[in-house]
C-alpha cells in the first residue's frame, strides 16, 4: 500500500460533497434507532431498523466511498498523472480500496452496532453479529464498487441497480440468489454470532471463500483496468 496514495485518496474522500452524504447515512440510521426504541418496544422495530441498514444503508456508504476515491480522478482525466508515477496499477488500487474499505467500516458496519445497541441494549451479541455481517459484507461491497469505479464512469448508477435488484428484490425473491449475493454472504457470518440474525442457509465455509474470491478478483480487476489507462487518457 502506498500512504501517500491513500492520504490523498482520504482528502478526496472527505472533501467533496459525497463526504457529507456518507455521514448523514449513518446518522438517519442511528436517529431511525432511537426514534424506534423511544416509541416502541425492544424487539418492535430492531428487525426494520437492522435490514434496512444493513441492505441499503451499508451498500450505499460502500457505494459512495469506492467511487469517491476513484471515479473523479477518471472523469477528470487526472488519473493520468497518478498513473504516471512509478507505482504498481496494483498498489494503486489496494491504496484506494483501504480507505474506501474503512470509511465502509466506521459509517457502514459500526453505525449498525450501535443502532442494535441502542434499539436492544441488553443483547450486545445481537448488535456484533450485524456488525460482523457488515464487515463482512462491507468489504466485498468496497472492491465490488472500486471495480465498477474503474470499469465504467456509470459506477454509481450500476452500483444501485446491483444494490436494489439483484441484493434486494432478487435476492428476497428467489432463494438460490443468496448463493451469489454478498448480502446473504455477511449474514451466514453474522448468524455464528447470533442465531436471531437470520436463519443458516449457506454454509459458512462457502460464505466466507465466496467474499474472499469476489474481493480479491474484483482487486486485481481495478489493478488490471488501471493498467489499460494511457497517459492521453483512458482507452
Amino acid at each position: 500500500m502506498n500512504a501517500t496514495i491513500a492520504r490523498l485518496s482520504a482528502q478526496a474522500l472527505l472533501g467533496r460533497r459525497r463526504g457529507v452524504v456518507l455521514l448523514v447515512i449513518p446518522a438517519l440510521l442511528i436517529g431511525l434507532a432511537v426514534l424506534l426504541r423511544v416509541l416502541t418496544d425492544a424487539d418492535g422495530g430492531y428487525d426494520a431498523v437492522l435490514t434496512l441498514g444493513y441492505t441499503l444503508a451499508l451498500p450505499l456508504v460502500a457505494l459512495l466511498a469506492a467511487s469517491a476515491v476513484l471515479g473523479p480522478e477518471i472523469d477528470d482525466g487526472s488519473i493520468v498523472y497518478l498513473l504516471a508515477k512509478p507505482v504498481s496499477r496494483h498498489v494503486i488500487a489496494l491504496s484506494k480500496f483501504v480507505v474506501a474499505w474503512l470509511a465502509t467500516l466506521a459509517l457502514g458496519a459500526l453505525p449498525l452496532v450501535v443502532a442494535g445497541l441502542i434499539m436492544d441494549s441488553g443483547n450486545p451479541r445481537r448488535a456484533l453479529a450485524w456488525g460482523a455481517a457488515g464487515a463482512v459484507a462491507g468489504t466485498t461491497y468496497s472492491a465490488l464498487f472500486l471495480a465498477l469505479a474503474a470499469v465504467t464512469r456509470h459506477a454509481v448508477v450500476a452500483g444501485l441497480l446491483f444494490v436494489l435488484m439483484w441484493e434486494g428484490l432478487l435476492g428476497g425473491l428467489l432463494t438460490g440468489i443468496k448463493w451469489v449475493s454478498i448480502g446473504a454472504w455477511g449474514r451466514q457470518v453474522g448468524y455464528r454470532f447470533s442465531a436471531r440474525l437470520d436463519d443458516a442457509f449457506l454454509p459458512l465455509s462457502y460464505a466466507v471463500l465466496a467474499a474472499l474470491v469476489v474481493t480479491l478478483g474484483a482487486l486485481w480487476l481495478t489493478g488490471d483496468r488501471l493498467r489499460s489507462f494511457t497517459l492521453r487518457g483512458d482507452e
